[in-house]
């Protein structure tokens, strides 16, 4: 044992070296490869993946181009060299030939450089994607290789960047000090328990390192990365499960036994609808986890208009219930305002007293409400940011309940536990929806409910685009709408001009429209970000009364506001916004029962990615099929908004396209902390170390170790 754990420090030892010791780095190299990809030690370059391979084995004629997709690889001869044009316009232009035909390559930039590098008559392979120009193929800086250079089969792609790549550590130059480091004497204990390495015949680290690095060919360098990509995410979703085991039974939580007068009350006399079966189904899931006398960790997924909010509020009545109070937490002041609003409406004829604190309450309200607080007089109370200060506090807090939780944090999550003696439940509403391996590490430590219904009479928004071009047409449709005694959005994503991006800004956008829909017969509204909140109030309460038609806003919208009267939303510029906002924008209409549209406007000229987002939006209002798609689009760092205590820190896992090996990954988590809670069995003593150094370096987590 003694010699075991001797031998284990020595490889750490030699896996911690500085990179400069490497042969071919030095210090200046070893001060870029930290700077610019984060490489300080053996370790991190030997963790530094390739992101792509190309096959050195295959060439193609020049003869056979027509037939060619992607980047080609072709043996020949450069037989003519010059240069054209001046100054910027200067480029470098090379007749290349094999026995089938010619090409020309072309260089715009390191003309000089290049040239004094190019042999004329000498075997050269040249490597790069083809264009057509002027009825005639040419390839735009081509990669030059001496055919001695070549390896016999899978050449590794590494990213870079210009620093480095000016220092030589370009591609082939990352290529060249890896294989330097694979000739040191590395050797791995293994980290992934044996049964699982026997089920998915996973190969030894150190094979695994040489496969994804020096693949034969490309069966090899999947098994490598997908062993890796298994055991970075088996670390992950075992790191998730330990915080949602702390959070739920080692933190405990109040038991909610009683489902008294307040709940029964409302469920009976004051509900506006019935419950949807998929309501009902979470409302259980959720009365289940109060009782159990565990702490309550749960994600409420649904749709804009699903009912997450009468959820929340039937959960913070069964709190009341149980003799504890209650709070809910926005992101924004006008969605804090609008819950508050909703919620006393809700429980006007109850002897229910809800509170509303947010930066811009008043001093002398705030002590009221602070006062109401300690003395438990205040049952509900509903707000911003402004609770997670420690001047709240509560004479017994329940439950929490917090929208849109990716604007908060893990952290500011743990700062509401510390608001009572016992950690108040905590339950979690959003309406953007997450794509289920999405959800399986961001939301990890909780449990996830998914409300997948609509409340009866709820009519699909119909969603067209139109192009700029088309504006007096979608004018006129809007003043049919007006007609019918319906109101109208136009959203904007600028406040003021920009001198960057090319497009309508919120100002000019209200000028337009109060021209296009003159006074007397018709009145606009305006609201953004920058107004103060008694102005914005103002302005929405105009429109939520119906006294202006059309309210011109940025996204300041996108949550919060609910006028079932309007039914039609404009987005401008909408190829300027991502899916999923594009989709919140959409829920602020069809909250009533008649036919509502969403309108897309865009410029003529759109990017494939753009053209793709508005097509979605067009085809589905499915807000987990947009979620799918936005993933593939944006990659989930992006999706999520700030990364949670760094947990997409991902070497070589990709949550976008690994899916299923997320999938493997929990199951096998689980399964590992169903046998052996502790991680004290020998196989799994590396991921308890390993789980044990990155949660006592989380301070909110660190109580788990």
């Amino acid at each position: 044992m003694t010699s075991g754990i001797f031998y284990f420090y020595s490889v750490n030892d030699l896996l911690r070296t500085p990179i400069e010791f490497l042969k071919g780095v030095g210090p200046k190299r070893a001060e870029l490869l930290k700077k610019e990809i984060g490489v300080a030690t053996f370790k991190d370059l030997l963790y530094y993946f390739p992101f792509r391979y190309v096959d050195r084995s295959t060439f193609k004629t020049i003869d056979s181009l027509l037939t060619a997709d992607g980047p080609v690889q072709i043996k020949g001869r450069i037989v003519g060299i010059n240069e054209t044009g001046h100054g910027r316009n200067k480029r470098l232009n090379a007749i290349f030939q094999d026995q089938t035909g010619s090409i020309n390559l072309v260089w715009f930039k390191g003309i000089n450089w290049i040239r004094s590098s190019l042999k004329v008559n000498e075997e050269v392979v040249i490597y790069g994607r083809l264009k057509a120009y002027g009825g005639k193929w040419s390839m735009p800086h081509p990669e030059i290789i001496n055919p001695s250079d070549l390896g016999n089969g899978l050449q590794p792609i590494y990213p870079s960047t210009e620093k480095l790549s000016a220092n030589g550590l370009h591609s082939k130059g990352i290529e060249k000090l890896i294989s330097e480091l694979l000739l040191q004497p590395f050797s791995f204990e293994e980290k992934i328990p044996r049964d699982i390495v026997k089920d998915y015949n996973l190969p030894p680290e150190l094979k695994a390192i040489h496969m994804v690095h020096h693949p034969v060919q490309l069966d090899d360098a999947k098994m490598g990365r997908f062993r890796f990509k298994l055991q970075e995410l088996l670390l992950l979703q075992l790191e998730l499960l330990l915080r949602k085991i702390v959070s739920s039974q080692k933190l405990g939580g109040h038991r909610f036994e009683v489902v008294g007068d307040h709940f029964n009350t409302f469920y009976k006399s004051h509900l506006k609808y019935e419950l949807t079966n998929a309501q009902k189904r979470v409302l259980k899931e959720v009365r289940a986890d109060v009782n159990s006398g565990h702490h309550l960790n749960r994600l409420v997924q649904g749709d804009v208009g699903s009912g997450k909010t009468l959820v929340a509020l039937l959960t913070m009545l069964l709190s009341l219930d149980n003799g504890y109070q209650a709070a809910m937490i926005a992101p924004t002041e006008i969605l804090a305002q609008q819950h508050y609003e909703s919620i006393r409406d809700d429980l006007k004829e109850m002897d229910i007293e809800v509170a509303l604190l947010t930066g811009s309450t008043k001093k002398k309200d705030r002590e009221r409400i602070h006062e109401g607080l300690l003395s438990g007089d205040i049952d509900i109370l509903i707000g911003t940011h402004a609770l997670l200060e420690k001047t709240v506090q509560f004479k017994d807090l329940g439950i929490v309940v917090i929208d849109e939780q990716h604007r908060f944090g893990v952290a500011q999550r743990a700062r509401m536990w510390k608001k009572n003696r016992v950690p108040p439940h905590i339950l979690i509403m959003t309406a953007t929806p997450i794509p289920r391996t999405l959800a399986m590490t961001y939301y990890g430590d909780l449990d996830v409910s998914v409300i997948d219904e609509m409340p009866p009479g709820r009519k699909p928004v119909t969603t067209t685009h139109s192009y700029e071009s088309g504006r007096l047409r979608v004018f006129g449709f809007i003043r049919e709408e007006i007609k019918k005694g319906r109101q109208v959005y136009f959203v904007y994503p600028l406040i003021s001009e920009s001198e960057t991006l090319d497009f309508n800004n919120l100002m000019d956008g209200f000028n337009a429209i109060s021209r296009a829909f003159p006074l007397p017969d018709y009145r606009v509204s305006i609201v953004h970000g920058k107004m103060k909140p008694e102005e914005k109030e103002f302005e929405m309460n105009r429109f939520v009364r119906g006294e202006t038609q059309i309210m011109v806003a940025t996204t300041v919208i996108e949550v919060g506001v609910n006028v079932p009267n309007a039914s039609v939303m404009v987005i401008e510029s909408a190829e300027r916004f991502g899916l999923s906002q594009l989709h919140q924008l959409r829920g602020r209409v069809g909250r009533g029962a008649e036919q509502s549209y969403c309108i897309l406007m865009t410029g003529d000229k759109l990017s494939k990615e753009s053209q793709k987002r508005v097509q979605t939006m067009v085809q589905t209002n499915d807000g987990f099929k947009i979620a799918e798609v936005d993933l593939k689009l944006r990659g989930p760092g992006d999706i999520m908004g700030t990364q949670q205590s760094g947990l997409m820190n991902l070497r070589i896992a990709d949550l976008t396209k690994d899916g299923p090996i997320v999938s493997i990954a929990r199951q096998k988590a689980i399964a590992i902390l169903e046998s052996d809670p502790n991680l004290s069995k020998p196989e799994h003593f590396w991921l308890r170390k390993k789980l044990v150094h990155i949660l006592q370096t989380k301070p909110d987590w660190g109580k788990i170790a």
